[in-house]
Formats: C-alpha cells, structure tokens, sequence
C-alpha cells in the first residue's frame, strides 16, 4: 500500500480493517531481512520505518517499544513539521500536546534550532531565536482511531502509561515550513546522526509490534493472515 491509498483507507474509515494486516506483513518482512526498510532510531523516542518517501509524500511506521533503547537528544521532545501529518493507531494510545509558543514572560525560555536532514544526518542550526512556551491543549488517541496535526504546530507525543504503542504515519511536505526543535539557549549549531537499530535489536522489537498488532486487531473467523510474504512497497 502507498501514501494515497493508505490515505483513503483512513479517510473512508476503513483503515482499521485493512491497516493492520498490511503493517503486519511490513513489520515480519523488515525483521527476517526481505525488506531493505532501515529501522532507524529515532531522535523523539521511537524507532521509525520509512516504508515510502515520494517527492512531498512519505510513510512511515512508528513504534514505541521498551525493546529498543532511545537514541540521545540534544535539544527536547517539543518540535514542529515541515509537514501535515495524518496518523492511524495501530495500537496503544498515543497522546499529543500542543505547545503555546511565544514572546511573552510565561513558560520555559527555549531557542529555536531548524533541523535539516540529509540522509541520516540531522543538522540542528541554532537560530538564536528565544521563545517561552508551555503546554497547551492535549489530546489522546487510542487503538484504531487516526488523527492529524497540521505542519508548524509545536507539540510534544507522549506515549500514555508508558506503554507500547505504533501509528502509521503519513506526512504531506507543506510548501513554506520548516522542521524545528526548541532546545537549550546555550546550545550551538550542531550535527546528530540517525542510527539503524542493531539487526537483533531490531527483529526482537518488530517481531513483538507484529504481535501487538495482530492482539489488537484478530482477524475475523476462518480469515487469520499470516505476517509473511507481501513487500511494504508493494501496492
């Protein structure tokens, strides 16, 4: 499945019936090496699968999972995107909280850094720019629901409970934004590296979200779907 038709599936309200079974059929592909998909730890907390990128159009599988250490970071978990993100929940709940950002006196003092990534590298270029901001409204999304957040709002994701959860994720490239972090005042411009989760490392966490997602979405009697075979990339 691709960006467009993912996309339907959620808007149609159908994703639920067929996100699952194809994210399945990912996660076992990238865990027994069929797939070239990197599993990339991720900066914010959660290893990331970039099953498609297409000109402005990219899908992703996110997985929060206590069986992959979280990569450093050097700036905070508040950020924007340069992109409109509309996400369906596989499984867990996964909560949103929308920053107020701005130049008043209130809240934590924080500059802004412009992330611009090449490859799997990260550049964070220090603005020099100081705002202050503190939380705003939150919103929570559990299994089988899908949600969306438009590029250039601040925000910060919380997984509730500390527990696993996934979202397939698709981004749109808005014309005009731009990726940034808010992060310490003393901090220069400075490089991160993306690094790919160990092979073994890797395989133990997608073997257990494949297994989250068939808990959470048994398939109908006399249709169970096996986790082999398909391509991610395949339509």
């Amino acid at each position: 499945m691709r960006y467009e038709e993912i996309r339907r599936e959620i808007e149609a309200g159908t994703a639920a019936r067929t996100l699952p079974a194809w994210a399945g059929r990912v996660l076992a592909d990238v865990a027994a090496g069929r797939s070239r998909v990197p599993a990339v730890r991720h900066p914010l907390g959660f290893l990331c699968l970039p099953v498609e990128r297409s000109g402005d159009f990219g899908v992703c599988l996110h997985i929060w999972t206590s069986e992959v250490d979280s990569a450093p970071s050097t700036t905070s978990p508040v950020h924007c995107h340069s992109w409109d993100l509309l996400s369906f929940v596989l499984y867990g709940t996964v909560r949103n909280v929308r920053m107020d950002v701005g130049g008043g006196s209130g809240g934590a003092a924080a500059q802004v850094f412009e992330v611009v990534s090449r490859g799997e590298v990260d550049e964070l270029r220090a603005t020099g720019r100081t705002v202050r901001y503190s939380p705003g409204r939150s919103t929570a999304h559990g299994t089988g629901e899908s949600y969306t957040l438009p590029a250039g709002v601040f925000h910060s994701t919380l997984i509730e409970d500390g527990r696993d959860a996934a979202t397939v994720a698709l981004g749109r490239q808005t014309p005009g934004s731009g990726d940034l972090s808010l992060g310490p005042l003393d901090v220069a411009t400075h490089q991160v590296r993306r690094a790919r989760s160990e092979p073994d490392e890797a395989a133990r966490a997608l073997h257990r979200s494949a297994r989250a997602v068939a808990n959470a979405h048994p398939a109908p009697p006399g249709e169970g779907c096996s986790l082999g075979g398909l391509s991610p990339t395949r339509r």
